[in-house]
């Protein structure tokens, strides 16, 4: 039947298309697995002052040009890239480096890096140009995103009754001097199924709406607005955010992609932080040194501040490594870069091999920060398979039942120590010797034997009944160590020993001194949060309005050094992240000015003359339409159809911690049928659940505050046929049948339930039509493709509310 009725359901997939460049995971990749190749192998005969055969390698363009035999790089194209097939030695006359052929995972990265279309950095700026020379360090902090950030003048604007909240001068100030005016303000049944997917994930019932649409007392928005803050929904929501920004992800991936078992407990941990809304400040610094705060007298606070550490454990470690050297070094960088990212929005990776290239950021600022994560114990052992660190995270009841379990274990097993040792020395006095056989307890007397066999059943229960405490992955304090710089990032090439610091482009008369005997976890953490500090406000005010916006006010989320984008309105980025600090970061209070502002309760109409003059509504003239995400997607359809468990925390593996998802077949027995919010699903590195896949879902492995939003025919396919859907479809129609007679409520209904609007008098005419022809045509050619499906009138609804899930108006907002 849904074959029959295709073109219907097509007719509804008219999918938005966004542009999208060079990712920023291209370029990290570039600076991570290919220069630091070329650097060590190639520079030498192919750099700024040696060039044989013509070729230079250590520029964008001139990679491109190649040398005397064709271009060294075709992005895109390996099979025409010289590069690739010179350093596979597959010309026995052309083969490099000379001295030897390079490992075949560095071939499969080159292969990889040319197959992404080579990214680079200089591929996509032609204004910036590598750094030459030693550091002006007064020059490099004169630029935008190195500057403390100071509260601007409010905007002088003309159309002086617009503004409702001091953003909004920022923005309208930009808006008129653009000659761009801003769109009329939403309709409030609009304005609550936006505000409601944007704090909750989760579509407004038609409860919801009436409620709101019928309170018109002055103040009805902005209490709308606080219970969604207070909505434990809310937290589901912005806490699969910042799940995206730390690489979340319940297994390790890469070489031995083994069970993170206890990583659940770090995502109900962020969850929980949402919803307490806990200061930005404090947040950072439990997940940074939270096992380095004072002890206190609540086991519960002790426990959460250590599971916050999960956030330095949680990334993919090739656990087979045998250089364990090499394979501690790799960890460190893994979590300088996330924190880079995460926190500050720079790539500190890159200088691991090398000064940056663009940034002020050298190797002795890389290897001082190293130092403080050289000092911090992240695994337990690094013999293969590594392990990574774990610590009992019990609560006080947890832990008096396994203290008592274990008590009782003990008496249990003196018990059955002193009967054996007597039975035993009663067995070889009667057997005359002094050896006593394989399994003397076979030979112990009746009653004895008994009493030996109950006392071990007794241990053995007890022990399965007790149980093991449960654990957090997390960090602590190690040897305090000061590094050596690694010469191209070599362990075994060591330059100058560096003092543990931070980066001395960002050191100023406060910089926090690190004590001879800490690892500096705490003090890095105090100069983060630091008000002085020009970009951990910046980056995380500039995350929440992205993901309010679909854009952020400096578009690169992830990179605000000289590679990433100028911010669209500075002013209005320095206001909210100066305001945050000021407000003791509270981000429920970021949503609240942002949310109640008129910038944000714009429509999304279209103006044809606003579109000429600013094509991607980067001074928002208007509200953008969004696209929902993966688990949003998902979510609404299971909320719509009644079918959402709303049970919070856990975790849904198939396996035990530290075991393997995936066994000789290659197959992994994850299952995501579970109805729960998609925030407690499994997330398994190299291997992916299908719809997160299909709906741009975030790369587990890598820090991502920016997903894309990409239109591709799969996606409509999927909704077509997804089991889900169908399922979902069924249980509406139930609904629908259950309590309306008539074809005209049902579908008024249906338009209610699922897109929080009443059907137009159209849409009414059409649904009509189309339900009367279904039932004329309806025959022996049309077969039932469910079991609940039961009856023509059935099939028919349910195509319907198929169609209505799979529509644009169901998965955009505006």
């Amino acid at each position: 039947m849904i074959r029959r009725f295709t073109p219907i359901l097509c007719g509804l997939f008219l999918w938005l298309t966004n542009s999208v460049g060079q990712s920023d995971e291209g370029t990290d990749f570039f600076e991570k697995k290919i220069r630091p190749v070329l650097v060590q192998h190639c520079y030498k005969c192919h750099g700024e002052k040696k060039q044989e055969s013509d070729l230079r390698l250590d520029l964008y363009q001139e990679m491109l040009r190649g040398g005397a035999t064709g271009p060294a790089v075709v992005p895109g194209n390996p099979r025409e890239s010289l590069l690739l097939h010179t350093i596979g030695y597959e010309d026995e006359e052309l083969q490099m480096p000379p001295d030897g052929k390079l490992p075949d995972q560095i071939l499969a990265d080159f292969r990889r890096w040319i197959e992404m279309d080579a990214p680079h950095p200089d591929a996509n700026s032609t204004s910036v140009r590598p750094r030459q020379g030693k550091l002006d360090l007064e020059k490099e902090r004169s630029f935008w995103s190195f500057q403390p950030v100071v509260q601007p003048p409010l905007a002088k604007v003309n159309a002086g009754h617009w503004p409702t909240r001091p953003l909004d001068y920022f923005v309208l100030s930009q808006l008129e001097q653009n000659k761009l005016s801003p769109a009329p303000p939403a309709d409030r049944r609009i304005l609550i199924r936006r505000a409601t997917f944007d704090l909750t994930g989760l579509p407004p019932t038609a409860t919801e709406i009436d409620t709101f649409l019928n309170d018109t007392t002055a103040n009805a928005y902005e209490r709308l607005i606080d219970r969604l803050l207070n909505s434990p929904r809310y937290g589901e929501r912005w806490g699969r955010f910042w799940l995206d920004v730390v690489r979340y992800a319940d297994s390790n991936g890469l070489d031995e992609n083994v069970a993170h078992g206890n990583a659940w407990r770090y995502r109900d941990y962020v969850i929980a932080a949402f919803n307490q809304d806990t200061p930005f400040d404090k947040f950072l610094t439990e997940q940074i040194a939270g096992d380095l705060l004072p002890q206190t007298d609540s086991r519960a606070l002790n426990n959460r501040r250590l599971i916050a550490t999960g956030f330095l454990v949680l990334g993919p470690k090739v656990l087979a490594e045998v250089d364990e050297v090499k394979m501690e070094m790799d960890i460190i960088d893994e979590q300088i870069n996330t924190i880079g990212q995460a926190f500050m929005g720079m790539t500190f990776g890159c200088a691991r091999c090398h000064d940056h290239k663009f940034d002020p950021i050298s190797t002795e600022d890389y290897y001082g920060l190293a130092g403080v994560f050289k000092s911090t114990s992240s695994m337990e052992s690094f013999t293969k398979i590594a392990r990574w660190n774990e610590y009992p995270v019990a609560s006080d009841e947890e832990q008096k039942r396994y203290d008592t379990a274990t008590d009782i274990i003990k008496q249990k097993t003196e018990q059955l120590d002193k009967l054996t040792a007597a039975a035993n020395q009663s067995l070889l006095e009667l057997l005359k010797t002094d050896k006593l056989p394989e399994m003397p307890e076979n030979q112990y007397p009746p009653e004895v034997k008994t009493k030996y066999e109950q006392l071990q059943k007794d241990i053995a229960a007890r022990t399965a009944e007790r149980g093991e405490l449960p654990s957090a992955m997390g960090v602590q304090d190690g040897e305090p160590i000061r590094l050596q710089v690694h010469l191209r990032g070599s362990p075994q090439s060591l330059g100058k020993q560096v003092e543990r610091r931070f980066p001395e482009v960002f050191v100023s008369d406060n910089q926090h001194a690190i004590p001879a005997d800490a690892s500096g976890r705490m003090q890095f953490a105090q100069w983060l949060t630091n008000p002085q500090h020009p970009l951990t406000s910046r980056v995380i005010v500039n995350r929440i309005w992205r993901w309010h916006f679909g854009q952020g006010i400096q578009p690169t989320t992830d990179n605000f050094g000289k590679l990433g984008e100028r911010p669209i309105n500075q002013p209005l980025l320095d206001h909210l992240a100066r305001a945050f600090m000021d407000n003791h970061w509270s981000i429920k209070d970021l949503h609240r000015w942002i949310m109640t502002s008129s910038t944000y309760r714009m429509s999304s109409d279209f103006d044809a003359a606003s579109s000429q003059a600013d094509p991607t509504n980067s001074r928002l003239w208007r509200f953008p339409v969004k696209r929902l995400e993966a688990e949003a997607i998902r979510d609404s359809v299971l909320a719509v159809s009644g079918m959402l468990d709303h049970s919070m925390g856990g975790s849904l593996l198939p396996v035990e911690n530290r075991k393997f998802l995936f066994d000789h077949t290659s197959k992994d027995l994850t299952e995501y049928d579970a109805h729960v919010r998609s925030v407690y699903l499994p997330v398994v590195r190299n291997n992916l659940y299908d719809f997160f896949q299909l709906f741009d879902y975030n790369d587990a492995s890598v820090s991502n505050g920016n997903r894309q939003s990409t239109t591709v025919a799969p996606q409509a396919l999927y909704m077509m046929n997804s089991p889900l859907v169908d399922e979902a479809s069924c249980q509406i129609v139930h609904q629908l049948l259950a309590s309306n007679p008539s074809i005209q409520s049902q579908v008024q209904q249906l338009y209610l339930q699922l897109l929080g609007r009443p059907a137009t008098r159209e849409e009414l005419t059409r649904a009509r039509q189309y339900y009367t022809l279904f039932l004329k045509t309806a025959d022996a050619e049309i077969t039932v493709t469910t079991e609940s499906a039961s009856s023509p009138e059935f099939d028919a609804l349910k195509l319907l509310v198929h169609s209505i899930l799979s529509s644009n108006e169901f998965i955009y907002i505006r």
